[in-house]
């Protein structure tokens, strides 16, 4: 379960947002909305444990979330809006370096079959700087489904991608809520997600 409660947040003295509150459980995910400069992207650096509200509390499972904590990040898939990837590095050469800095083991065997899932086997041996924006972006989507962490937070993760790209994602997280994990994602464009178990929160 992540809670937020009373949430602020500041970028110098403007206030972004103030009185946040929200929960979800197992099994749902959170559509966060809004203009651009409204203070998505510092809500959601804020439920990965990477960095402070100036007011209110987050809680993960019902234990208080403090930034940094090694707990926190054995347990967030955290997906940014740009792609961490290095140019000169290869498709599964980015992917595994993703893997390693984020703590976890995996056989190649396990990586060279998530790059197939995301359309990416072929590409596998390429540079990332010949790749496309779209098939950059499938290499980070790759990554979610390599480790088990219960949370993903994705910052416009449907940028770059085509319409099979949006779909192949919209599936992927369809996938993880089912399994029980929860999701929260900022993002200008729509989602196909079951409407059952999405909750929308518009920072508007």
């Amino acid at each position: 379960m992540l809670e937020a409660l009373d949430l602020a947040a500041r970028r110098g003295l403007a206030r972004l947002f103030s009185g946040l509150s929200f929960r979800i459980e197992s099994g749902q995910a959170l559509v966060v909305t809004g203009a651009n400069g409204t203070g998505k992207t510092t809500l959601l650096r804020m439920l990965a444990g990477l960095s402070m509200p100036s007011d209110g509390q987050i809680r993960w499972n019902r234990v208080a979330v403090a930034p940094f904590s090694p707990a926190v990040r054995a347990e967030v898939a955290f997906a940014g809006h740009l792609p961490a990837l290095k140019d000169e590095l290869s498709a599964e050469e980015n992917l595994g370096s993703m893997v390693a800095l984020a703590g976890a083991t995996v056989s190649r065997d396990a990586m060279l079959r998530s790059l197939d899932g995301v359309g990416l086997l072929r590409q596998r041996s390429l540079p990332a700087r010949v790749l496309s924006q779209g098939q950059r972006r499938r290499i980070g989507l790759a990554r979610l489904t390599l480790y088990a962490r219960p949370l993903w937070i994705l910052d416009e993760p449907v940028t770059a991608l085509d319409g099979s790209g949006a779909a192949l994602l919209s599936q992927m997280i369809t996938g993880h809520l089912e399994a029980g994990g929860l999701v929260v994602a900022a993002t200008h464009a729509p989602l196909d997600l079951p409407a059952t178990r999405v909750r929308s929160l518009n920072l508007a």
